[in-house]
């Protein structure tokens, strides 16, 4: 189980161990986060993804908004160059 989560990205793997804790049962997503390090936020979010599939599915992996800002917003001295 483990080799298929690494072979994935982070969508995926949260959706492939939300399925397999919709599978499990109760109890089940402690038991996969002990097994696959994932958290059990993710385990539950991957669970509510497979659950109630989103109408407006996008082909981002993650929100738009995220990561590091550009190094012009934060010193506008690195932009006059």
């Amino acid at each position: 189980m483990n080799r298929v989560l690494a072979s994935l990205d982070e969508k995926n793997r949260r959706r492939f161990a939300g399925l397999l804790a919709l599978q499990g049962g109760r109890r089940s997503i402690s038991l996969l986060s002990r097994i696959t390090g994932l958290s059990r936020h993710t385990i539950r979010r991957g669970k509510r993804e497979i659950e109630h599939p989103s109408a407006q599915e996008t082909h981002r992996i993650r929100r738009s908004g995220g990561g590091r800002r550009p190094v012009e917003k934060n010193n506008p001295v690195f932009s006059r160059r």
